[in-house]
C-alpha cells in the first residue's frame, strides 16, 4: 500500500488527508475506523457496487464495533440529481444521523459526488470517506473534495467544495469494472501527462498495452502518479481560482458533449478523450503545438480504446453548451489549450473563428 497526503498546510484548519492505495486493502478497515468521530456511519452505494463490495465492507466494519446503514441509489450519471441527492437526505433523516456519523462514499464518481454534497450540506456539514471503486473516480473525482450534481443546463453546476476524511483506492475493485468503464478511466489519467507531467505521459505511451490488460503493479503506478499529480494541485489550489483549473483540460468541450447527447449516453471519460482531442487541435490553430503533437495525442487515445472524433452537433449548440461552463468569467469562455504535451495554460481570447474551424474539423475526423 502507499498513502499520499493532500496537504493543506499552513491551514488554520486540519482538512489535510491520506489517499491510501493498494491492491485488496477494502478489508483493512482499521485505516476507515481511524478516520470515524463516533461509531456509526452510513454507507451510500448503487445497484451495481452494493451486491459486489457493501456486505462485506459491512462485515469487516461491524467485528470493529462500528454500526451502519446502507443507502442504495440507482445506476448512472442520469441519477446525478436533486431526486437522488433527496434519497439521501431521506435516509439520513429516518435515520436519526448525527454531526459525528460519517458518511462512506462507495462506489464510483456519481456516488462520490453525491455522497460528498450530501455531506457539505446535510446539517451544514458532516464527515465523509470516499472509498472509489472506479478507475476514473480512483484517479480523479474522490480526489480534491469537488462535489455536485448536475442540471439540466449543464454538468456538475450545483455542488461545494468539501473535502473528504480520507481516499481509500483498491485497484482490486477494478477486476469487476466493465472494459468501457476502464478505458473511460484511462482519459484523466492520460489528462494528468499533457497538462503537467510529460515523463509521466510517455510512461503511459510504453505501458497503455499493460493498463488495458488490468496489471495490477501497472495500475497501482498510474493511480499513484495521477494521485500525486492531483494532490499538488489541489493542495496549491483548492477552490479552483487558479492553476486547478488546468484539470479541466478537454473539459469545456467534454460536458458540452455529455449534456448535449444526454448524460449517460457518453461516459465522462469518452467525453473528455474527445474533448482533449479538439483542445489539441485548438492549440495547434493557435500555432502553440505541432500538428506532430495532435497526432502524439490522438494516438494514445486510440491505444487506450477512446474516441477521438467529436459527436455531431451544430457548431452553435456546442458554443451555446460551452458558455454553461464554469469557467466562463465576465461573459467570455475560457479554454484549457497546450503550450505543449506537459505544460496546459487557461487561455480566454479564442479566436471564434479558430474555435469553429476545431469543431467542425473534429467531428468529421479531419
Amino acid at each position: 500500500m502507499q498513502t499520499i497526503t493532500v496537504d493543506f498546510t499552513p491551514s488554520s484548519e486540519k482538512r489535510s488527508y491520506p489517499i491510501h492505495i493498494g491492491h485488496g486493502i477494502l478489508q483493512q478497515v482499521d485505516l476507515i475506523v481511524s478516520c470515524l468521530p463516533q461509531k456509526r456511519v452510513a454507507i451510500v452505494s448503487n445497484t451495481t457496487i452494493a451486491p459486489l463490495y457493501l456486505d462485506n465492507l459491512r462485515a469487516a466494519l461491524e467485528k470493529q464495533g462500528v454500526i451502519s446503514i446502507s443507502i442504495i441509489l440507482p445506476d448512472g450519471e442520469v441519477h446525478k440529481n436533486w431526486e437522488t441527492l433527496n434519497l439521501i437526505f431521506d435516509a439520513l433523516l429516518k435515520n436519526h444521523c448525527e454531526r459525528n456519523t460519517a458518511i462512506l462514499a462507495l462506489g464510483g464518481g456519481v456516488i462520490g459526488d453525491l455522497t460528498g454534497f450530501a455531506a457539505a450540506t446535510y446539517l451544514r456539514g458532516v464527515p465523509f470517506i470516499q472509498i472509489p471503486t472506479t478507475l476514473l473516480a480512483q484517479v480523479d473525482s474522490s480526489v480534491g473534495g469537488k462535489t455536485g450534481i448536475n442540471h439540466p443546463l449543464g454538468k456538475n453546476m450545483i455542488g461545494a467544495f468539501y473535502q473528504p476524511r480520507m481516499v481509500l483506492a483498491d485497484s482490486a475493485t477494478l477486476n469487476t469494472l466493465p472494459d468501457r468503464e476502464l478505458r473511460a478511466g484511462l482519459a484523466e489519467i492520460i489528462k494528468y501527462g499533457l497538462i503537467r507531467d510529460p515523463a509521466f505521459f510517455d510512461w503511459l505511451e510504453r505501458n497503455m498495452h499493460r493498463l488495458l490488460a488490468r496489471d495490477p503493479v501497472t495500475l497501482n503506478e498510474a493511480i499513484q502518479r495521477s494521485c500525486e499529480n492531483k494532490a499538488e494541485i489541489v493542495a496549491a489550489d483548492e477552490k479552483e481560482e487558479g492553476v486547478r483549473a488546468l484539470l479541466n483540460l478537454g473539459h469545456t468541450f467534454g460536458h458540452a458533449i455529455e449534456n448535449g447527447m444526454g448524460y449517460g449516453v457518453w461516459l465522462h471519460g469518452e467525453a473528455v478523450a474527445a474533448g482533449i482531442v479538439l483542445a489539441a487541435d485548438l492549440s495547434r490553430r493557435m500555432k502553440l503545438i505541432s500538428e506532430a503533437d495532435v497526432s502524439r495525442i490522438r494516438k494514445i487515445f486510440l491505444q487506450a480504446g477512446l474516441p477521438v472524433v467529436a459527436p455531431r452537433m451544430p457548431p452553435e449548440k456546442y458554443l451555446q453548451l460551452m458558455m454553461l461552463d464554469k469557467k466562463v468569467d465576465a461573459g467570455r469562455a475560457r479554454f484549457i489549450v497546450l503550450n505543449r504535451i506537459g505544460e496546459a495554460v487557461m487561455r480566454a481570447d479564442i479566436p471564434p473563428v479558430l474555435l469553429n474551424e476545431t469543431i467542425l474539423a473534429c467531428m468529421n475526423d479531419e
